[in-house]
C-alpha cells in the first residue's frame, strides 16, 4: 500500500493537505470570487457600461463580468486544490464539476466543503489513474462521481458547521469588541505569517463585519510589522516583498528566533481592538479579503467594496473622512510606528540580535 501511494503521488499529511491544498484554494478565491468582486466594484465607481450590463442569463440569473467570475469560484478552488496535489490531467479538469457541486451544496460555508471534498475527489481520482486501458472514462468517472456523492453527503453539514462557528467569531466580536478584536487580530495576523492560508480560513468561516475588521488589523500588523522592523537589515526590496507580499518571509528566521515575532504580535494585539473598538473597521467584503492584510491592498480594497455595497444598499449613507482615517491607521500607520517601538524594547533586552531578520 505505501509503494501504491506513493506512486500515485498520495501524500497523506498536514502539510499537503492543510498547507499545500488550503493555500492554493486561497488562489483559486482570488481568480474568482475576488476578482469578480473587484471588478463590478471598479464598474459601478467609474460608471464603466461593459462592466455593469448583464452579459449572460443563466436560470433567470442575471450576471455581469465580475458576476460570472465569482459565479466559478467553486471550480477554481477545486481546480486549484487538485493542482496543489499533483493532479494528473483528467482529474484535474473533472474537479471542475466536484467544485461546483460542493460549493453549491456547501452554501455560504461552500469554501470549507469543496476543500474537504475536493481533497477526496483528487486522491481517489489519482488512485485509478492510468490503472485501466479505458482511462479517459474511469478516470473522470470515479473523480466526479467520489466528489458528487460527497458533496451530497457531507457538503451542507460542512458549510453549516463552518457559517455556524464563523458566526459565533462574528457575533462574540459584536458582544465582546475589545477582547476578540485581541483574539481574532492575533490568532489571523500569526496564520498569515505561517506557512498556512489566513485569507483561505477566513473564506471558510465567512467572517466578516467587526470580526473581518479585526483579522485585517491583525494581518497588516504582521506585514507591515516586519517590512518595517526588518528594514535596516532587508532594506527597500524587503520592505516591499513583506509589506504588500508576505510576511511569511520570516518564517526561516522565527524558527531559529522565535522573539522576532513579538513585535508584530503585540502590534497585532494593539491594532485589533482599536479597530473594533475606536474605528468600527468592518470588512463587508469578500470574506477573503480579511485574512490578506496588504497583501496586494486587497483588504484595503476589500473594505473600499464593502463600503461601496454598504452605501449601494442603504446600509451605510456615505464613505466619510473617518472611515479613511482608520483603514490608513489601522492598516499602514500604526503598524510602522508601534512594531519599531516594541521591537527596540525586545532588542534591549538582548532577545533579538542585528542579522535576525535578514532575509
Amino acid at each position: 500500500m505505501k509503494d501504491f501511494l506513493k506512486k500515485k503521488d498520495i501524500e497523506i499529511s498536514l502539510k499537503r493537505y492543510g498547507i499545500d491544498a488550503l493555500g492554493a484554494m486561497a488562489q483559486g478565491l482570488f481568480c474568482s470570487l475576488l476578482i469578480g468582486t473587484i471588478i463590478n466594484t471598479f464598474g459601478k465607481q467609474f460608471n464603466i457600461p461593459f462592466l455593469m450590463q448583464t452579459v449572460a442569463t443563466v436560470s433567470d440569473t442575471e450576471y455581469t463580468v465580475g458576476g460570472l467570475a465569482s459565479a466559478m469560484s467553486g471550480p477554481a478552488m477545486a481546480v486549484a486544490i487538485g493542482y496543489a496535489l499533483h493532479c494528473p490531467p483528467l482529474v484535474l479538469f473533472s474537479m471542475i464539476t466536484v467544485g461546483f457541486a460542493a460549493n453549491a451544496l456547501g452554501g455560504a460555508g461552500g469554501p470549507l466543503a469543496v476543500l474537504f471534498v475536493a481533497i477526496l475527489a483528487a486522491e481517489f481520482g489519482k488512485a485509478v489513474s492510468k490503472e485501466t486501458k479505458v482511462d479517459i472514462l474511469v478516470t473522470p468517472l470515479v473523480t466526479i462521481g467520489v466528489g458528487v456523492f460527497f458533496s451530497w453527503l457531507i457538503a451542507p453539514a460542512l458549510g453549516k458547521a463552518a457559517m455556524a462557528f464563523g458566526n459565533l467569531i462574528m457575533w462574540a466580536t459584536e458582544l465582546q469588541p475589545f477582547l476578540m478584536g485581541i483574539l481574532v487580530s492575533v490568532t489571523v495576523g500569526i496564520a498569515l505569517t505561517l506557512p498556512i492560508s489566513s485569507a483561505a480560513i477566513c473564506a471558510a468561516l465567512g467572517l466578516t463585519g467587526l470580526a473581518g475588521g479585526a483579522a485585517v488589523a491583525g494581518c497588516c500588523a504582521q506585514m507591515v510589522g516586519f517590512a518595517v522592523i526588518s528594514f535596516k537589515e532587508n532594506k527597500w526590496g524587503g520592505l516591499v516583498s513583506q509589506g504588500i507580499g508576505t510576511s511569511m518571509l520570516q518564517m526561516g528566521n522565527i524558527i531559529k528566533n522565535p522573539r522576532v515575532w513579538i513585535a508584530p504580535i503585540v502590534t497585532s494585539a494593539i491594532t485589533g481592538p482599536l479597530a473594533t473598538c475606536l474605528f468600527k473597521l468592518k470588512m463587508n467584503g469578500a470574506p477573503v479579503s480579511s485574512g490578506m492584510g496588504t497583501c496586494g491592498f486587497v483588504g484595503q480594497i476589500g473594505v473600499y467594496t464593502g463600503w461601496v455595497q454598504d452605501v449601494a444598499d442603504g446600509a451605510k449613507a456615505a464613505i466619510t473622512g473617518f472611515d479613511w482615517a482608520g483603514l490608513i491607521l489601522i492598516s499602514f500607520v500604526l503598524p510602522a510606528v508601534i512594531a519599531p517601538v516594541v521591537h527596540a524594547g525586545v532588542v534591549k533586552l538582548g532577545w533579538v540580535k542585528e542579522g535576525d531578520l535578514k532575509l
